[in-house]
């Protein structure tokens, strides 16, 4: 007897999520991850179980507007049922803001080209309150106009070593960064920066050292020494995850990915 073949579809979302009471993206055996959020949501959805791929993994405390995941599935639901029904399962600090059957040729991670991270710093001499959350803080003024100048030398490709955390997995530090742009909206720094990749604390370790220059801990020009040590143990701190936002996943023009959510400070 000739046994049924079975039709396999797959799916791709858009995400957002607030990071904060996360153990970051990926799944943890507590089940406390906002994978693990998802998939259980999804899984509910498609009456089985169903396992993602995302563009890239946030940490702890990270949030995103513009995640992508992929997932492949049996179910045949609209994609109404993807969106509103796995909402209704899902916490309210995570949302599925679109979807969209894709072909086989699509991956949320390998497809995509290009992806953009915004980090929101709170730069005053008292610590926020309403967007504790959901911005870093500095309380000593900070010279932009020097953060910048430091900011050149990282863009285009570059081994970005010295800003790559001692645990990450990438086989390769070389990453190129197309532009990274400080804007400032009152007591607000809004650091910009997009690159074909990124490695892990990437950001939050290019925040760090534009942090030290801008506090006059660290000249401007040494950002480029800094770069060429290719050495992690030579570059200020790791920076707090709780300003940094996925804003972005950008992929092929044939894929037709929608726009994400935009940042009200974008």
């Amino acid at each position: 007897m000739q046994r049924a073949l079975s039709l396999t579809l797959r799916i791709a979302l858009g995400v957002s999520y607030r990071g904060s009471g996360y153990q970051g993206w990926q799944s943890q055996p507590s089940g406390l991850s906002v994978q693990d959020a998802l998939e259980r949501a999804l899984s509910q959805v498609a009456d089985a179980p169903v396992r993602v791929v995302a563009a890239g993994r946030t940490d702890a405390g990270v949030h995103a507007t513009g995640q992508v995941v992929h997932f492949d599935t049996a179910a045949v639901r609209p994609s109404s049922a993807w969106v509103r029904g796995t909402n209704a399962h899902l916490p309210s600090g995570v949302v599925v803001s679109w979807s969209r059957p894709m072909d086989e040729t699509f991956h949320a991670r390998f497809s995509a080209c290009a992806r953009t991270y915004q980090y929101l710093l709170y730069n005053d001499p008292v610590r926020p309150a309403l967007l504790a959350d959901l911005s870093g803080w500095f309380h000593r003024p900070l010279d932009v106009t020097a953060m910048r100048e430091a900011a050149r030398p990282l863009l285009g490709r570059h081994d970005f070593s010295s800003f790559r955390s001692s645990q990450c997995q990438a086989r390769s530090p070389e990453r190129e960064v197309t532009s990274l742009a400080i804007d400032i909206d009152g007591p607000y720094l809004i650091f910009t920066i997009s690159a074909n990749a990124f490695l892990h604390h990437m950001v939050r370790n290019i925040v760090g050292a534009l942090v030290d220059v801008g506090a006059g801990r660290m000249q401007a020009a040494a950002m480029t020494d800094l770069l060429a040590a290719r050495d992690r143990r030579t570059a200020p701190p790791t920076f707090s995850p709780a300003g940094l936002c996925l804003a972005q996943v950008r992929y092929p023009q044939p894929f037709s990915i929608p726009e994400p959510v935009r940042l009200p400070w974008s």
